[in-house]
């Protein structure tokens, strides 16, 4: 039951039974819930109690909305864990955990540098640079949505069949240009609603943004990427020691 004299918040209470039953199978994903107005009179909480309560285990993955019929319990799928030790690409992570990878590809063009992009890649403001956006797929889920610039002058004669495969594979064992480092920088973000169209999940879910810069040995940049991780199926993993 609700204790409204804890310390702790009555919405976190309020996600921590539904947990319970979720967890404890009581309820099974596809179950639709009871009413926002029903939570909030059994317990003797507001409505918008309840609705905070719901937004966050919405967020958390635990539940769904679908627009006009209510609320139900999602199916809980385990996280795909990446470390961050390590350079790896995105069909690399997914083979070496057993998964299928795969790509959608969104979009694939010549565009001329925006001053942002230009300053990643080291080249001339305007200067052309292919963008490629995909879906990234493991055992056909999509899991990311993923836009990679890298300049035409630097590697030529990309083309969609190249990129619909492995980029890293492509750069290291066609083209013999070693890839050395890269430096990353992840923030979490919620959906917009491209974002979500793309990876099958509701506007306003978390999703973690991930911007990486990726360099040759000399210093020599190969590729800027940006992109959107659904939070509710991938999670990152750093070891330290002391």
């Amino acid at each position: 039951m609700i204790k409204k004299d804890s310390p702790i918040p009555i919405y976190y209470q309020l996600e921590e039974i539904i947990k319970d039953l979720i967890e404890k199978g009581k309820l099974k994903p596809g179950d639709s819930l009871p009413a926002e107005r029903e939570y909030a009179e059994k317990f003797e909480i507001s409505r918008m109690t309840v609705r905070q309560a719901f937004t966050q285990l919405v967020n958390d993955g635990y539940l769904y909305r679908i627009q006009g019929k209510g609320t139900f319990v999602a199916e809980r799928k385990p996280k795909i864990e990446q470390a961050l030790q390590g350079l790896t690409s995105f069909t690399e992570d997914m083979k070496a955990r057993g998964m299928k990878p795969g790509s959608q590809l969104v979009q694939f063009e010549i565009i001329p540098a925006t001053s942002l992009i230009a300053n990643q890649l080291g080249i001339q403001e305007y200067g052309p640079v292919y963008e490629i956006k995909r879906i990234r797929l493991a055992d056909d889920v999509p899991m990311a949505l993923e836009t990679n610039y890298i300049s035409a002058n630097f590697i030529k004669g990309l083309t969609e069949k190249i990129v619909n495969q492995s980029l890293y594979s492509y750069i290291e064992n066609q083209l013999n240009l070693r890839i050395d480092h890269a430096s990353q920088v992840i923030e979490s973000s919620v959906a917009d609603e491209l974002e979500a169209e793309y990876l099958n999940i509701q506007p306003g879910a978390p999703v973690m943004l991930i911007q990486r810069n990726t360099f040759l040995k000399d210093g020599t940049p190969v590729e800027f990427v940006k992109s959107t991780y659904r939070a509710d199926r991938y999670k990152f993993m750093i070891q330290m020691n002391r």
